[in-house]
């Protein structure tokens, strides 16, 4: 099997390590819900990750699949994008934002859970398995989601702190973010086409610069322009 084929393992590895880091900030700051989503989505990435993972080494199963196509399709990204939310948005309109996201993530997981699967076409994980092909008609609305206010979120961000030189860590830290948060989309665009292997590869090195970033972003000593981040210097 081409080694590409191993690299969820390699990125599933990462997104525990990222978690963790995830995690204690969380627990420093427990009234940041942005931290909290983030950690979410990193705890998700890498669920889809580990799914990815026991294709490469057990093959083919059904409830793999299912859970591939859950914690991948529906929650690769959206909950990375509603920490952004969180951190951009009045607390009002970013918890109405989760409620909506969550009922819809919850009532399209339960469609793929009881949704018939056809025969996979090739050993390669595909939506094209789902017979309820409607299904697949919802997942790029939450992907579209998901990229408004990760991407977008990170470029408006950056552009908020090129104004100044002493955001320097600010500014390129959202800039890697947002080009972290761009690299799986590309890469799932190219696994509907049939190149799975590119997806596993712009997961990992995604998954690399958003990491990046939030350590750079973190690691800044001076104050975010942010009012639901001005709490802490991160």
């Amino acid at each position: 099997m081409p080694l590409v084929n191993y690299i969820p393992i390699a990125t599933t590895l990462f997104s525990v390590y990222f978690f963790l880091k995830l995690y204690r900030h969380w627990q420093n700051h427990r009234h940041t819900l942005y931290v909290f989503w983030w950690m979410l989505g990193v705890f998700f990435y890498g669920a889809g990750t580990i799914t990815e993972s026991l294709h490469t080494l057990t093959g083919y199963h059904p409830a793999n699949f299912k859970a591939w196509y859950i914690f991948g399709a529906l929650l690769g990204g959206a909950p990375l994008a509603q920490g952004t939310v969180h951190l951009l948005l009045k607390e009002k309109t970013a918890k109405a934002l989760s409620v909506i996201l969550t009922t819809v993530i919850i009532a399209t997981s339960i469609l793929v859970i009881l949704s018939p699967l056809a025969p996979p076409p090739h050993p390669k994980l595909t939506g094209k398995i789902l017979e309820w092909t409607f299904i697949r008609y919802i997942t790029p609305f939450i992907n579209i989601y998901a990229f408004f206010f990760l991407v977008g979120g990170a470029i408006y961000s950056a552009v908020l702190y090129a104004e100044n030189s002493d955001y320097k860590s600010r500014f390129w830290g959202n800039v890697l973010i947002a080009i972290g948060g761009l690299l799986p989309g590309i890469g799932g665009s190219s696994a509907k086409a049939g190149y799975v292997e590119v997806l596993y590869i712009t997961e990992f090195i995604g998954l690399c610069f958003i990491y990046a970033g939030y350590q750079l972003i973190k690691s800044s000593s001076v104050k975010s322009k942010h009012k639901n981040q001005t709490a802490q210097p991160a």
